[in-house]
């Protein structure tokens, strides 16, 4: 079927270009429509394998399980099951080394190697990355072995040809093709997503595997599909080479992945918030908070600021800094632009190594004072719920013990269990300080600005004076 899908995209790339060049544009030149991609898919296969994986799975229940609480007679115990998975990967050097992704080799306890000329070989993990699902494996090297380069998945526009090899379904060796269909997709899967989409058919078993150019060289690592049935839909992503390099040569390195770190827990611009900090328009990242003893903390940087422009690149939102702090080294030097009460200032900032330790708190009691016009319930801080709400010794503030449904508060989200630090940039320690700070923003008839600190974390809330 291979055959035909390319003469089909190519008489249609051919129509296109007629129709297109009676309207009175130039034709498409003869060499940017390839006939097909057999050199380039002889010349590669070699270095593509799929990769069986064993896991044992502990306390399965066994069928007197769901017979009865107590089990069956004579079935005995629980036995530990065998789970086996299928996935793809690719040969980047000689001396061995494999990539695929993560989540084909996670918890696995046996790993090995297909070769498209069927030699199977065993692998041990270099190492994985969750965070971008990129892993490294290792075998012995084989004679002759051929190996993939890097493209430069920068370079790739949409609408360039992709041709993706794995072993989908197990049926190894599988070429599909089809163009880039967009670039720097975000898909919820991570906090680094920055994905290459394609709609070269990518189904289970695929993932792990390579993405080519045309030019043969590796653009990207094949991970993810958007499908409600399982299979292809012509909605495929893949792990930029930019990305996946730089994580396989530190795992070959090191076995561990270094991500740079600023210090900052950082939120959206809204309209909203945009208006109540007196910036034009919305976007940058706004920081919630510094962490004490941060990068960010040296560098000066303090909660309100809004990061506009980072390692010489514009900030449109939170993920762009969030790739952008990320993938520069600890112990670098760089500059960013904030953004404070409207004025711009440059300031360098020295990256530090990223710590991904999460804290978590729980739910606290309620106290009574309410505020009606708002939809909250305030309240001063229960000096015994300080400490499951995350807060420091010294912090003050204002507890939000309720939040009235469809009122003011709840419809820009404000929820049960925030602490109130300051309002318009205020620090407030009584729910009178709250009452005042929304009056003024009444009669100006302009959001009032909440800094709020939720289960450790600090954020920013506009809370606008009318229904929207």
């Amino acid at each position: 079927m291979l055959p035909v899908l390319n003469k089909r995209l190519c008489a249609g790339l051919i129509a296109g270009t007629l129709m297109l060049s009676a309207g009175g544009f130039a034709p498409l030149a003869a060499q940017e429509i390839p006939n097909d991609f057999t050199a380039i898919v002889r010349e590669k296969i070699p270095a593509v394998v799929a990769i069986t994986t064993k896991q044992i799975i502990q306390d399965q229940a066994t069928l007197g399980d769901f017979l009865s609480p107590f089990g069956s007679p004579g079935l005995g115990p629980a036995q530990p099951q065998v789970r086996e998975a299928l996935g793809s990967g690719f040969v980047i050097s000689s001396e061995g080394y494999i990539v695929t992704n993560s989540h084909v080799v996670a918890e696995a306890s046996e790993i090995h190697v297909v070769f498209s000329d069927k030699q199977t070989l065993p692998a041990q993990l270099v190492g994985r990355d969750p965070a971008t699902d990129l892993a490294v494996l290792k075998i012995e090297p084989r004679p002759n072995m051929t190996a993939t380069a890097w493209g430069d998945s920068d370079a790739v526009q949409p609408g360039a040809w992709t041709i993706a090899i794995g072993s989908p379904f197990g049926l190894g060796g599988t070429v599909t093709v089809g163009v880039l269909s967009a670039r720097s997709r975000d898909i919820n899967a991570g906090p680094y997503d920055d994905f290459l989409q394609t709609d070269a058919s990518i189904n289970r078993g695929n993932s792990g595997g390579p993405l080519f150019n045309a030019r043969g060289e590796v653009i990207g690592v094949n991970t993810a599909i958007v499908s409600p049935t399982g299979g292809s839909i012509g909605i495929g992503f893949a792990v930029p080479s930019r990305t996946a390099r730089n994580v396989v040569d530190q795992l070959i390195r090191t076995g561990r992945i270094e991500r740079g770190f600023i210090g900052v827990r950082l939120q959206e611009v809204t309209p909203s918030i945009a208006e109540a900090l007196g910036i034009p328009g919305s976007k940058g990242a706004l920081v919630a908070s510094v962490e004490p003893g941060s990068p960010a903390e040296q560098a000066g940087i303090q909660a309100g600021d809004v990061i506009t422009r980072f390692n010489g690149k514009d900030i449109q939102s939170v993920h762009d800094l969030t790739l952008a702090a990320a993938s520069q080294k600890p112990g670098t030097k760089t500059t960013l632009t904030r953004n404070r009460g409207g004025s711009q200032q440059e300031i360098a900032l020295t990256i530090g190594q990223r710590n991904d330790e999460e804290q978590q708190t729980s739910a606290v009691p309620k106290s009574e004072t309410a505020d009606a016009r708002l939809g909250l319930s305030l309240s001063p801080i229960p000096d015994e719920a300080r400490q499951q709400l995350g807060l420091r010794p010294d912090t003050t503030g204002v507890f939000v013990q309720e939040v009235a449904p469809n009122s003011l508060a709840a419809e820009n989200g404000v929820q049960p269990g925030d602490v109130i630090v300051s309002a318009n940039n205020r620090d407030v320690t009584q729910p009178s300080d709250i009452q005042e700070e929304w009056a003024k923003s009444r009669q100006l008839n302009k959001p009032m600005l909440f800094r709020i600190s939720r289960q450790g974390q600090s954020l920013f809330v506009a809370v606008a004076t009318a229904k929207s």
